[in-house]
């Protein structure tokens, strides 16, 4: 048996061949496997759970046919899709994560967890961060009609757009003194996250100890799947089939 994890789908409903291959994924290998981990940003934007367009539909349904076979579930929200909630995962069968989650991964204590927080070094983007988690924001937000949702969600699309054409990618990436900061706070070797979009497996050495962390792929060209077994973890691709 295996622990999969995903992570920066950013699904919409314009991702056909993403989606196609997000579907194929929970069905034929997902539908197989010990539980299923996503790491945030399965949506290129999560209005609210409120959505009952056909492709947020869609999305639900995977979900809810993969956690009522009996594979479990979980979700961390990502900067993208921070506004998936409560009722998402009633809908759905998932459970809830927070920012930061230690897990018993065949033996290995691993902290997992998006990868936003650990770009420190992104001081903007951190305090954006911090307003759009306020709860009594997102309790407002969430009251607004969906017309009106869509209309915020796609000026702050844009503003995010612009905002990463002036930073350079150091800024964007992880700050190592953050990652050896969580690690040594949750007394782990291990770390998975995403958000960064640059899969690899780094090993460093840290207070004397060999430390790994392993990094998602984004889902733009191919999908990016860890597998991980008692055995070990490999990153891997799945290639995109055309929808046409």
């Amino acid at each position: 048996m295996t622990t999969l994890f995903i992570s920066d789908l950013h699904l919409s409903p314009s991702t056909h061949e993403i989606t196609a291959c997000f579907i194929r994924f929970m069905r034929e290998e997902a539908s197989q496997a010990e539980a299923l981990y996503v790491l945030g940003d399965l949506f290129e934007f999560w209005v609210g759970d409120d959505d009952k367009s056909e492709f947020a539909q869609t999305i639900r349904d995977e979900f809810r046919r993969l956690t009522r076979s009996g594979v479990p579930c979980y979700f961390t929200q990502g900067n993208r899709d921070f506004l998936v909630g409560k009722r998402f995962a009633k809908q759905t069968g998932v459970t809830l994560l927070g920012d930061e989650t230690v897990i018993d991964l065949y033996g290995q204590p691993t902290v997992i967890l998006h990868g936003d927080t650990l770009c420190t070094d992104d001081v903007s983007y951190l305090e954006y961060r911090k307003k759009v988690h306020q709860p009594w924001l997102q309790w407002m937000f969430n009251r607004i009609p969906m017309f009106i949702k869509q209309k915020i969600v796609a000026k702050v699309q844009t503003d995010i757009s612009a905002d990463k054409q002036t930073k350079s990618l150091e800024i964007m990436d992880v700050n190592q003194q953050e990652v050896e900061s969580v690690m040594n706070k949750h007394h782990v070797e291990l770390m998975i996250h995403g958000h960064t979009h640059r899969p690899n497996i780094h090993r460093f050495i840290s207070n004397g100890k060999t430390l790994h962390r392993v990094v998602l792929g984004d889902w733009y060209t191919q999908g990016s799947v860890l597998v991980v077994d008692k055995t070990g973890y490999d990153l891997q691709n799945r290639t995109f089939l055309s929808t046409n």
